[in-house]
C-alpha cells in the first residue's frame, strides 16, 4: 500500500458511520468564536478609513452628490488621465473633463499602459481596512487590480463590514474573490519596503455615506 491508499484507506475508515446521502450542510456546526472586533456602538465607517489609510492607501469620505468632484480631485492628485473602466460602472458618476476612460475588454499590454484603473467594490471589512472584489457589476476582471499602477475604488458605507466573518457571509465563495489591503507591497531579506511589485502602487478609496461628511 502506497501513501496515496494509505490515506484514502484512513479517510474511509472515519466515514464508516457517516450516511450515504448526508452532506456537509446537514450537520450544524456551532460558530462560538468572536465574530468582531469592534467595540459596541463603534463608527465603523471611521475605523475603516482609519484602517486603509493605515495601509499607505489614499482615502476620501463623500456623499453621493459630491462623488464625481471626489473621483476629480483623486485623479488630479496623482496625476492619472487614461483610466480603465470595468463593465458595468455607472458612467454618471465619471466627472467631466480631461480624463480618457477606456471600456474593456483591454488586452494586457493595452491595460498596462493605462494610468491606472476605477472600480466599485463588492464588500468592506473595517477591522483590516480592507476592499473585497468580486468581479461583480463595475469592478471587472481580477487583471484591473492588478496590472495598472493605479487604483481608484469607490465603495458604499452600507457594504463595509465590521469584521471578516460578517463580509463572508456578505460574499458568494463561488465568485473569484480579491482582497485588497493597502496598496501592492513587498519586502526583500533587509526588510526594504517595495510598493507596486505585484500590483498597483497606490490606491485610493473613496466611501460614499448618505450624508456629506464633516468638514474638520
Amino acid at each position: 500500500m502506497n501513501s496515496r491508499q494509505a490515506i484514502l484507506a484512513r479517510i474511509r475508515s472515519a466515514l464508516t458511520d457517516v450516511p450515504a446521502g448526508e452532506l456537509p450542510t446537514d450537520v450544524p456546526v456551532p460558530r462560538t468564536y468572536h465574530r468582531s472586533h469592534t467595540e459596541p456602538g463603534q463608527d465603523t465607517v471611521a475605523l475603516f478609513a482609519e484602517r486603509v489609510a493605515d495601509y499607505r492607501a489614499n482615502v476620501t469620505r463623500t456623499d453621493q452628490a459630491g462623488l464625481p468632484a471626489a473621483i476629480a480631485d483623486a485623479l488630479t492628485a496623482c496625476g492619472a488621465r487614461n483610466l480603465a473602466l470595468p463593465d458595468g460602472f455607472p458612467v454618471e458618476l465619471l466627472p467631466s473633463g480631461d480624463w480618457q476612460w477606456h471600456p474593456e475588454p483591454l488586452a494586457v499590454p493595452a491595460l498596462n499602459a493605462l494610468d491606472g484603473a476605477i472600480t466599485l467594490a463588492a464588500a468592506g471589512i473595517a477591522v483590516t481596512g480592507t476592499v473585497v472584489l468580486d468581479a461583480g457589476p463595475g469592478q471587472g476582471r481580477r487583471a484591473l487590480s492588478l496590472v495598472p499602477d493605479y487604483h481608484l475604488c469607490v465603495i458604499r458605507a452600507e457594504q463595509i463590514a465590521d469584521d471578516v466573518p460578517d463580509a463572508l457571509a456578505r460574499l458568494d465563495p463561488r465568485n473569484p474573490l480579491t482582497f485588497i489591503s493597502g496598496p501592492s507591497a513587498t519586502s526583500d531579506i533587509e526588510l526594504e519596503r517595495v510598493e507596486g511589485v505585484h500590483g498597483p502602487r497606490t490606491l485610493h478609496v473613496i466611501v460614499v455615506t448618505e450624508e456629506a461628511p464633516e468638514a474638520s
